[in-house]
């Protein structure tokens, strides 16, 4: 009985995160998508501590506390507190630095759980068992050593305090390809220690391939990652979050937890499918992406193309409300200085007022734009814009040439038309939003600083594009307030 209710405790849990995956992948049901994950992860939590300790007694079922529940209970509650905390105080523009420091919390918690049933001796393994058991904890830390330093990488990256430009060591293939054939050696030499009759013996000479291997995959994930520009940051994100499910589907195995197996292998092949639609969205190779990095070719960065030349042409909040309100067709291009003024709100005010003046008013929503998949998305949901209003790049580019106004907040890699005309670019093939087809290009930036990616745009230069310089936020509430006095 007791098992019975822990599976199927652990079967309607799992009947949960699969319909959460399905409501996250639309904004509409994102919210009731959410409320199943936590829902079902709830009961697994539940179903984990307490649904294997009902024992029978005169015929009645009664709970016994599990083993060490005085240290799991004070465990979760500094965690969650810790939870709590973070999700109230982090800003929306820091969330891909949240998301990548809660993978390395993962790859960490499968490296200490992967030593904790490797030095356990409360359980006996014989024979083949004891090998398969020992290989599922050498992969197990091996994932997450390097999903721990990889995020911890992704997370200085993002939150600027390490080089968004690719970090490129000499011979970086060969050294890589030398770590993983010691890794793989000393996987062979710790599945042997299996044969060993004494189990102490045998756990002091597992010891050495172990730690060895650790402190390669270690190196790996720091390595993998500096290596690995800005411009696809997206990508390593959703690598990352793939990394931080087989970590979890690996720990899994290792503690003989079936519900930890569905759910780690559900998130492994998510993230690997949005690594693919994020390389997609990019014309990258996922290997390229892995193995080099942004702009790197044959071993070293590569050169941009030449700087573009001209003059840009400068407009004021004024001008651009003027543009906006005798408009018929308006496409908006977010991008991360909307996300970094927090100026969603202001921009849903302004598309409030031009739809109720008859203006058709859409949002091109780049795959990579921002820091992390649907970064943008979330932000505009935020500010409440219909989602009925909100378009997949490929859904709009045909429409730019038939716009009055592309008025494009704070992005740059994403609408670069160098993608598309310059050969030597690094992003030459990217997709991007061809918002230079429009009849007036409006781009709102601080400076002419280059993007993310380190690489130079020249819409800025344009006939028909005007740069609207200045806070994001602060430039919209002044065409706003035109709008509104122009009437």
């Amino acid at each position: 009985m007791p098992a019975t209710l822990t599976t199927v405790s652990y079967i309607g849990a799992v009947i949960l995160f699969i319909l959460s995956l399905g409501g996250l992948s639309n904004p509409e049901t994102s919210r009731r998508g959410n409320w199943f994950g936590i829902i079902g992860m709830t009961i697994a939590v539940l179903a984990t501590l307490f649904g294997t300790r009902l024992i029978e007694s005169n015929e009645t079922w009664r709970l016994v506390m599990p083993h060490g529940f005085i240290w799991i209970v004070p465990a979760m509650a500094v965690g969650g507190t810790i939870g709590l905390i973070l999700a109230k105080k982090v800003k929306m523009t820091q969330m891909p630095e949240l998301v990548a420091i809660m993978h390395s919390l993962v790859g960490l918690a499968a490296c200490t759980i992967g030593y904790a049933s490797f030095i356990d001796t409360s359980v006996k393994f014989a024979g083949s068992e004891h090998a398969i058991h020992l290989m599922e904890i050498y992969i197990g830390v091996l994932i997450g050593a390097v999903t721990f330093t990889g995020s911890v990488i992704a997370f200085g990256k993002l939150s600027g305090n390490i080089t968004s430009k690719p970090v490129i060591l000499p011979l970086r293939h060969w050294m890589n390809l030398l770590g993983l054939l010691v890794v793989i050696y000393y996987g062979y030499v710790f599945a042997t220690t299996a044969g060993i009759a004494d189990q102490q013996a045998a756990i002091q000479a597992g010891y050495i391939p172990l730690i060895v291997m650790t402190v390669i995959a270690l190196l790996f994930g720091i390595h993998m990652v500096m290596a690995i520009g800005g411009a696809d940051m997206p990508v390593v994100i959703s690598m990352l979050n793939s990394y931080s499910g087989w970590a979890a589907a690996a720990t899994g195995f290792m503690l003989s937890n079936d519900l930890l197996i569905v759910v780690g292998a559900l998130v492994g092949s998510s993230g690997a499918i949005l690594s693919y639609i994020m390389c997609r969205g990019m014309n990258r190779n996922f290997i390229s992406v892995i193995a080099g990095g942004f702009g790197v070719a044959e071993g070293q960065a590569a050169k941009p193309g030449a700087a573009p030349q001209g003059e840009v042409t400068p407009i004021s909040a004024a001008e651009t409300a003027e543009l906006l309100r005798e408009s018929k067709a308006v496409i908006i291009v977010p991008g991360y200085g909307m996300a970094v003024a927090q100026a969603q709100h202001s921009v849903y005010e302004i598309t409030k007022f031009l739809r109720d003046k008859g203006v058709n008013v859409r949002f091109g929503i780049h795959p990579v734009a921002g820091r992390m998949p649907g970064h943008m998305n979330v932000l505009l949901a935020e500010a409440k814009v219909p989602y009925d209003i909100v378009f997949e790049m490929d859904e709009l580019n045909e429409d730019f040439p038939d716009t009055d106004v592309a008025l494009v907040i704070g992005a740059n890699d994403i609408v670069n038309p160098a993608a598309e005309d310059d050969p030597t670019s690094p992003i030459a093939g990217m997709p991007v939003l061809e918002v230079w087809k429009a009849k007036t290009s409006i781009m709102m930036k601080r400076s002419m600083a280059s993007g993310y990616a380190g690489v130079d745009n020249p819409l800025f230069y344009k006939e028909n594009n005007r740069m609207l310089f200045g806070d994001a936020k602060k430039m919209l509430d002044e065409v706003l307030a035109q709008l509104k006095a122009q009437g």
